[in-house]
């Protein structure tokens, strides 16, 4: 539903200055998530975390210019002239009263679900139920905040037929909001734990308050054998309809009277409106046994006879685990959770550390971090802590924070060290005794424990690959220059930044206001979101394994056959994700990848607007040979079918679709062809492609002499004597070969890399870890430096040898060579 922004200040009672006059559809608090600016309102909210009026200036450059503001001056009406500002008493409340008038606009199912432990499973797993008879819109993950909910509930729109949302709170008090917002038909009531006790007087208490959440609900779905939570219902005089199920009182609306296990999964019996039926579960563990009959019982009340829910459930796909497994230094193998650090998900990760001990790691190491708001005394705590990392069979815990250095006593049993604060684990040396076994890293966000992680990773190589970064934004001005101003830029860092390394890369370019950044796969961009880059990202080639990494990191996947929309539409929808934003390629001439300009484009347009889950941000197509004048008749034709289909497909959509075709070479040999946007790459990284001449420098590799020898005339060099000396030389190794990215037909003499600024050829066959060069003639000594390519020897020089491209050298330097990023 678009709103117009004369209603939207009206319906938060803002007071309104500046021009734009725009419709509204998207609502952001968060800059990263930023995809079609045009229609985007911006709440700039004030949290612990940040102040989101800092990103107006960023945020109005790349377009946005409708504003929720707490107390910015009438002036910025004047600093942003295309800006429209609506300023408010708190940007917070405004965004949630806004949602609560969104959602009176629906008289539907509406489905609210909180609890201490569960609710997201919950949430899931009755879409799943719920999605092949209805279109449920549910909270995007988990969304169950005093932020989160409002931009949950803003997802209802006129397809919707039932919603699925979620809430939780960490407070007295946060739970009336949530439910004002909501405003449920129908509640589940999941369980109640230790999480976040330390904030309520009692249990009770918090168990009141969530329930406050389905005061006016018609009917509420709990489990009837938790003592606390049936009180807490009958005490808040709940008059709608009380959907119990129970495994001990037969009178239960839905008494559970038998569950065996089976071999994979559990065999459930129950009775329902005074009829005895089975479902068959594919979980075994308590856990998922609950939160199954929750789902059970709220999918009866809403309508689904038992043999459809036999059916549905027997599918129920499990929940993924964010438990990261890598390999680590000295044979290790690291598992890594720093997503939280309370007693429920340290037993799911000891569990899983458990089932991953084998024959390869039997010895087990637990880095864990004080366990935070848990409302339980500390001393019981740990005494709990204990037995469970005892039961596990873990063997040595190394513990950081003040109070696990207070009650190292509670794990008497277990070799244990403790330390008050990651730097000082980190400063004392213990991280480099572990070796061949299991480590995991368990921790508080707030303990940085990243930090381990990436200790134990860590890879030493006295190569380098040293990286300009000045140059690299000289590089993008001398492109920019020509532009016109308007016309926005995607930058490509795919292959690890075309093997210079894509993080830093990415976090200059976005200080550079760079619009877009490209990249070949999924966890290309997720290594990219979890470094902080906020800037749109594009997936060049996403696969269909990584569906769910895309809407959650916010990962805009490139689009080209109709098979792969299918895909994205389906995933989306499982996801409860709507106007995700696209990019569709089509194929001009390259014969790669895209769709057909000629014959698919009326086939495309029809099917992306009878669907909701996704809306195309650009349209866009390769030049094949834009460096070269031979082609340009060719480049003429390419540039006539874009134009002709995209202006077609840009016609059929109400919102701005951006086009693109030129690269670095069309950026300058095209630039009547520019249009919304322009591609760079290899001139990114300081290369022209029309005639491969150096712009500014970006990457220079280098590494250092390890020894030199005497070699007689006559004696051969490296493995099976290919280079014969014809005069007494000195010879150097050097600590780099083909298993660090140098090609191996550089050595006998057919290549060169300079030692104090002069020619040093390659002498004998080029080997896995070292090579040996010839330094007769060159004053040096071991330990002097060694440049294989950078300022004063061009990558061009090594690939014009090679009868290759730069890109095929700069991307073939392997991620052992350690980066070094100067500016």
């Amino acid at each position: 539903m678009l709103y117009s922004l004369e209603k939207v200040a009206t319906l938060i009672g803002a007071q309104r200055f500046g021009r734009a006059e725009t419709q509204i559809d998207r609502l952001l608090t968060d800059s990263r998530s930023l995809a079609f600016p045009e229609t985007t309102l911006f709440f700039a909210l004030r949290t612990r975390q940040g102040d989101g009026h800092k990103y107006i200036d960023d945020l109005y450059r790349r377009g946005v210019r409708s504003f929720v503001v707490e107390d910015v001056p009438e002036s910025f009406a004047l600093r942003f002239p295309q800006a429209a500002f609506l300023r408010v008493l708190s940007p917070l409340r405004a965004l949630q009263r806004l949602a609560e008038r969104h959602r009176e606009e629906y008289d539907l199912p509406i489905i609210g679900i909180t609890g201490s432990n569960g609710k997201t499973v919950v949430k899931e797993w009755l879409y799943q139920v719920l999605s092949p008879t209805l279109r449920v819109t549910r909270s995007p993950r988990s969304y169950n905040s005093q932020i989160g909910v409002p931009l949950s509930v803003w997802l209802l729109n006129e397809q919707s037929q039932a919603g699925l949302f979620e809430a939780g709170i960490s407070q007295p008090g946060e739970m009336e909001s949530l439910r004002a917002i909501i405003q449920p038909t129908l509640g589940i009531m999941t369980n109640i734990g230790s999480a976040h006790q330390e904030n309520f007087a009692s249990i009770e208490e918090k168990c009141r308050e969530k329930l406050s959440l389905f005061r006016d609900a018609q009917a509420l779905v709990f489990n009837g054998d938790d003592a606390l939570v049936r009180q807490c219902v009958e005490q808040m005089d709940f008059r709608g309809e009380r959907l119990c199920w129970s495994m001990m009182d037969t009178h239960a609306p839905l008494y559970v009277s038998d569950i065996t296990p089976l071999e994979e999964g559990t065999h459930l019996t129950y009775i329902y409106k005074e009829s005895k039926h089975t479902v068959q579960l594919p979980f075994a563990d308590e856990a998922s046994i609950q939160n199954c009959c929750h789902l059970l019982m709220a999918a009866l009340h809403l309508g689904l006879t038992p043999e459809e829910v036999d059916q549905r459930l027997q599918q129920l796909e499990p929940m993924a685990m964010r438990l990261e497994v890598k390999d680590g230094v000295r044979h290790t193998t690291l598992i890594n959770d720093f997503y939280n650090s309370d007693i429920n998900s340290l037993d799911i990760a000891l569990d899983f550390l458990h089932r991953r001990q084998s024959g390869q790691h039997t010895h087990s190491t637990l880095i864990l971090s004080d366990i935070e708001q848990t409302g339980i005394a500390p001393a019981e705590l740990y005494q709990q802590v204990s037995k469970m990392v005892t039961a596990r069979g873990v063997d040595r815990l190394i513990g950081v924070g003040k109070a696990l250095m207070a009650h190292q006593t509670a794990f008497a049993g277990i070799a244990t060290e403790c330390y008050p604060t990651t730097e000082a684990l980190l400063e004392s040396g213990v991280l480099d005794t572990l070796a061949n076994e299991l480590i995991l890293i368990k921790g508080a966000r707030d303990f940085g424990f990243e930090q381990i992680s990436a200790h134990l990773s860590q890879r030493i190589h006295t190569t380098t690959l040293e990286v300009n970064l000045e140059a690299m934004t000289e590089n993008v001005a001398f492109y920019r220059s020509h532009l016109r101003p308007e016309t926005k830029m995607v930058c490509m860092v795919k292959a690890s930044g075309y093997g210079v390394g894509s993080v830093e890369i990415a976090k200059t370019l976005q200080e550079r206001g760079v619009d877009y950044l490209a990249v070949a796969v999924a966890d290309e961009g997720v290594q990219l979101r979890q470094a902080g880059i906020t800037a749109g990202i594009i997936i060049m080639n996403p696969e269909r394994s990584t569906m769910s990494t895309l809407f959650h990191y916010h990962l805009e996947p490139e689009v080209y056959s109709f098979a792969l929309l299918e895909t994205l539409i389906k995933a989306a929808d499982r996801e409860g994700v709507t106007d995700f934003p696209i990019h569709l390629k089509l194929d001009t001439g390259m014969h790669r990848l895209g769709f057909d300009p000629k014959v698919d484009i009326p086939v495309l347009i029809d099917r992306l607007l009878h669907q909701t889950a996704l809306k195309p941000r650009s349209v866009f197509s390769h030049f094949v040979g834009s460096d070269s004048p031979a082609f340009d008749d060719f480049s003429a034709h390419q540039f006539q079918l874009f134009d002709e289909a995209s202006r077609m497909l840009c016609a059929a959509f109400p919102h701005k679709i951006l086009r693109h075709i030129c690269n670095s070479a069309g950026i300058e040999r095209f630039p009547e062809r520019q249009l919304d946007m322009v591609r760079l790459g290899l001139g990114l990284y300081g290369i022209d492609p029309i005639d491969n001449r150096v712009l500014h420098n970006v990457a220079t590799l280098r590494t250092t002499i390890l020894q030199i020898h005497d070699i007689p005339a006559g004696d051969t060099v490296g493995y099976s004597r290919r280079t014969t000396l014809d005069r007494p030389s000195r010879i150097a190794a050097i600590p780099i070969g083909y298993a660090d990215g140098l090609d191996r037909r550089l050595g006998n003499r057919c290549g060169y890399c300079l030692v104090n600024g002069q020619r040093a050829p390659y002498v004998g066959n080029i080997c896995m870890d070292v090579c040996m060069i010839d330094v007769t003639d060159i004053p040096c000594h071991e330990g002097d430096s060694v440049e294989i390519f950078g300022d004063h020897l061009p990558v061009t020089e090594l690939s014009d040898r090679l009868g290759t491209i730069p890109y095929e050298i700069l991307t073939g330097i392997s991620e052992r060579v350690k980066r070094v990023y100067f500016q």
